[in-house]
């Protein structure tokens, strides 16, 4: 099951709403439907959307006017297995070339170190072999890191240090942030 939200700093303070997110397909997508959400009031208004599948992961947007989203998913792995997370799930976020669709496509595979054929150098061959016997890729989402990924530092200047988001568990850790700022009765109301 799915929840998602967004929270829209004002001067007033901060204003709750479900969101549908059925027709955001990308990114961009989800970046203008929470800067619609601020239309008419200050062009550097802080909107935050919260995505949630159950007990699985959570993924926090940060849109700041019109500066480029931040954002951090708890478990980019569970995320890449949602439709929802792939759209947080950037190629720059993953370190892919943008626009490719190859999951096999390995940064750290590749030959950069000057040894000959992508071998190994002999101090690294053990390391290295086990890290290759990991990226072997067999499906999509192997090349997906278990665990957080974007920019734990997105909510720091509200309130939430990296050290705290990093520590919240699915489930909980959208009320707990908006607990933290201060916002948990108006995203209450449209849970």
């Amino acid at each position: 099951m799915y929840f998602a939200a967004l929270l829209a700093r004002t001067e007033d303070g901060w204003e709750a709403s479900d969101t549908e997110l059925d027709d955001v397909e990308t990114l961009s997508d989800l970046t203008d439907l929470a800067r619609e959400a601020t239309a008419g009031s200050a062009e550097d208004d802080t909107v935050l959307v919260f995505i949630e599948q159950e007990d699985a992961w959570f993924g926090v947007v940060r849109v700041d006017g019109e500066e480029d989203p931040r954002i951090y998913v708890s478990d980019a792995a569970a995320a890449a297995r949602s439709s929802y997370g792939e759209i947080l799930l950037t190629d720059e976020m993953l370190g892919r070339e943008p626009g490719t669709d190859d999951p096999g496509v390995d940064l750290d595979a590749l030959d950069l170190d000057g040894t000959e054929d992508g071998e190994p150098a002999e101090s690294d061959a053990a390391p290295d072999s086990a890290a290759d016997d990991d990226d072997t890729g067999e499906a999509p989402g192997d090349a997906v890191p278990a665990g957080p990924l974007g920019d734990p530092e997105l909510l720091t200047d509200l309130g939430v240090p990296e050290k705290e988001l990093l520590g919240l568990e699915p489930g909980d850790a959208l009320s707990d942030i908006a607990e933290i700022l201060g916002a948990a009765e108006v995203l209450e109301t449209v849970r």
